[in-house]
């Protein structure tokens, strides 16, 4: 963690009314930010979430903060490196299905099969990731487009119904979709793969030098993230007694007993532990040979990486 860009608080962003938050607002994972808005949260103005992500950090100073995982964290800091990641909203070590009547038991059977993913995210990474645990490499097995269902019945074109439908071998993806594959062919049928030292997906919240370094904009920041604290103890503690699954449901599209379902695949940390520059390290490598571009230095992820406002809470 790196707190150097606390010392020095500039004022030539212009003043603007309520944080304005970019996350993809379909995800289990963004769900904390709604409830800690409607809950918890008490800084100077509003706060407000508005569908987007990371990339409008680097392309709309209108935008104070976002949300996604460290994938997209890392695409855009090869740009912009005045995005910082500020706090680890949820962790998840996504799962594999694949069906046994394509043969597979293991991991290493997924060689030459038909693998469902979305290719430039986490869960490619993922795949990735995983595959090659077992010995087994990119160009060995093939990667096939669909879409996400996040309740059943699912559409021809998702990954559950391809899965049943034998167009594909086995997928991996963010939940509900793996469940709702699952249950698609049925829990018999299907072989589950996960491992969190292998890969996990690192759900973040960021934010730029300048917003941080601005003091009325910081105060509002350290706020919402003190809201959000707030609302990850009640996800991982008390999400029976709080109606946390019906307020998942309702905002994501899901039934409530798929949320109950796949809760306990979801990590609510609010820091992070000191190997996550390691696995950025490492991601970023994988991630720069697919982009064709130079990786980024340790010592530059280090400053990606800004515990400052953590520390403020």
């Amino acid at each position: 963690m790196h707190f150097s860009d606390l010392v020095i608080f500039a004022s030539s962003i212009p003043a603007v009314l309520g944080l304005k938050i970019g996350s993809s607002l379909q995800w289990i994972e963004h769900t904390p930010q709604p409830y800690a808005i409607s809950k918890f949260y008490k800084g100077t103005s509003s706060a407000s979430l508005i569908s987007g992500g990371v990339a409008n950090l680097g392309s709309d100073t209108s935008f104070d903060l976002a949300a996604n995982a460290e994938t997209q964290g890392l695409k855009q800091y090869v740009s912009h490196k005045n995005i910082r990641l500020i706090y680890v909203i949820c962790e998840v070590p996504y799962r594999i299905v694949a069906n046994k009547a394509s043969g597979i038991k293991t991991l290493s059977d997924l060689k030459g099969k038909k693998i469902g993913t979305i290719a430039g995210t986490s869960a490619n990474v993922f795949i990735q990731r995983m595959l090659a645990s077992a010995g087994v490499q990119e160009g060995q097995y093939t990667i096939i487009s669909g879409n996400i269902c996040m309740k059943a019945p699912c559409s021809s074109t998702t990954f559950p119904t391809m899965l049943q439908s034998r167009q594909i071998d086995a997928f991996g993806i963010w939940e509900p979709a793996v469940e709702l594959g699952a249950r698609a062919i049925g829990t018999d049928n299907a072989v589950l793969f996960q491992d969190i030292h292998t890969y996990r997906e690192v759900y973040s919240l960021y934010s730029t030098t300048d917003k941080l370094n601005n003091a009325a904009k910081r105060a509002d920041i350290v706020a919402f993230v003190r809201a959000l604290n707030q609302t990850l103890d009640v996800f991982a503690n008390k999400p029976g007694e709080n109606m946390v699954y019906d307020f998942v449901a309702g905002k994501v599209g899901m039934d409530v007993e798929v949320v109950k379902a796949v809760w306990g695949d979801h990590l609510w940390r609010g820091v992070w532990g000191a190997d996550l520059i390691d696995l950025l390290v490492s991601e970023d490598a994988y991630l720069a040979k697919k982009d064709g571009r130079a990786q980024a230095s340790r010592a530059d992820l280090e400053r990606f990486l800004d515990g400052g406002v953590i520390a403020e809470m």
